[in-house]
């Protein structure tokens, strides 16, 4: 009997999505066709690195590689964290694939042939929404976000989407910190500027129980469907919106995965989760699934410690999955997901969601993109949610 494949998982601590890696293991199990109660072929091993930083990261992934002996390095990382891991898996050389939601738009000074990433892009759900609200509500938007979220490219991906639709002029507020109290949302100053010269959109950009805050008091401001307000993808899931559907709201966001979207590949993956998971469908399980599409074909061979067959399909490998084609290898060029523009309304504690529009995409290695590498300089190395 072969022994099971082990895959070491980093795991750096999430209180806005503390069950992020279980649905993700969950739905990688289920991608690859196996049983994730009573299958034996895979064995995980988690490894927790606190906030995801890079010291943490790197001594997560020096334990798992060099006392477990792990056969695959894996988890949810920052970009940041890469080129501390690389020098550890290449040492090793056997394959690393890594999990991020797309806060950092890729950038790799070197690119290992040993290190895939399997990405949500969030950036490209930006990038759509920017372009979009130029070209349908008009210049001059206004950004609101808190400085935890300023820290990343999804305010600089919003932006550049802005200027490629033929934006000059958009507004930025960051509210203030307090460390005595880091849950503080001060917005009146922001609400009496939005009083005296209304912009054509208001752009908000949060995390976690503050984005649900923030949407209670836009309904209370009186701006509510007077401005348009637009929301960054993951204010607009399905779990953060169950805690505001009471309310009228109506907001735009752009979304690369509906959970109800009718293709067939995705509700075969929505019906394999919901079953053994007994959960909405979310994010990361997806994550996990179209990873398992692709671990699926590579399974045999990694079974026989093949790793140079395992990272050569792995760098030209392309999966059909539930929201079309995805692929893992920076240098083959990141398939461009579908970015969908979608209106969202709660009325009678439900939540209905029209699509308007398709937004548009953008390579990861596009030339505009350099502006962001260059001056957007971030110390956040946490992965984006991990807080």
């Amino acid at each position: 009997m072969k022994p099971p494949l082990t895959i070491g998982f980093l795991s750096p601590y999430s209180g806005i999505y503390p069950h992020y890696s279980s649905h993700l293991v969950t739905g990688w199990l289920l991608g690859m066709g196996l049983d994730p109660v009573r299958q034996r072929s895979v064995q995980f091993m988690f490894e927790y690195t606190q906030m995801g930083g890079v010291d943490a990261s790197v001594a997560a992934a020096r334990k798992l590689l060099f006392f477990n002996r792990v056969d695959i390095l894996s988890g949810l990382i920052s970009y940041k964290a890469a080129p501390g891991l690389i020098p550890l898996i290449e040492s090793d050389k056997k394959p690393a694939f890594f999990f991020d939601m797309g806060e950092y738009i890729p950038h790799f000074p070197y690119l290992s042939p040993d290190v895939f990433y399997a990405s949500h892009q969030l950036w490209q759900s930006q990038y759509a929404l920017g372009h979009w609200a130029q070209s349908n509500l008009g210049n001059g938007g206004r950004m609101i976000m808190p400085v935890y979220e300023a820290g990343y490219h999804l305010n600089s991906a919003f932006q550049q989407g802005v200027t490629a639709a033929g934006g000059t002029q958009i507004s930025f507020n960051v509210l203030p910190f307090d460390h005595n109290e880091p849950d503080r949302m001060e917005l009146d100053a922001i609400f009496d500027q939005l009083s005296k010269d209304a912009p054509p959109y208001v752009h908000a950009i949060f995390a976690g129980n503050m984005g649900t805050r923030f949407l209670e008091k836009w309904v209370q401001s009186g701006f509510h469907k007077k401005i348009p307000l637009l929301v960054n993808e993951t204010m607009a899931y399905d779990d953060v919106l169950d805690d505001i559907k009471h309310t009228d709201l109506q907001i735009y966001t752009s979304m690369m995965w509906m959970r109800e979207d009718e293709n067939k590949a995705n509700q075969v993956f929505v019906k394999k989760f919901e079953s053994i998971a007994h959960q909405p469908a979310n994010m990361y399980a997806l994550m996990g699934y179209e990873a398992g599409l692709m671990w699926r074909e590579l399974l045999p061979h990694a079974q026989k410690r093949d790793w140079d067959t395992v990272k050569q399909l792995l760098r030209t490998g392309v999966i059909n999955g539930p929201r079309g084609e995805k692929n893992f290898y920076p240098s083959s060029g990141f398939a461009l997901p579908v970015s969908n523009i979608i209106k969202i309304t709660t009325t009678a504690n439900k939540i209905h969601k029209i699509i308007v529009d398709q937004g548009k995409g953008m390579r990861y290695d596009a030339k505009e993109f350099e502006l962001i590498h260059n001056e957007s300089v971030s110390g956040w190395q946490n992965p984006f949610l991990c807080i």
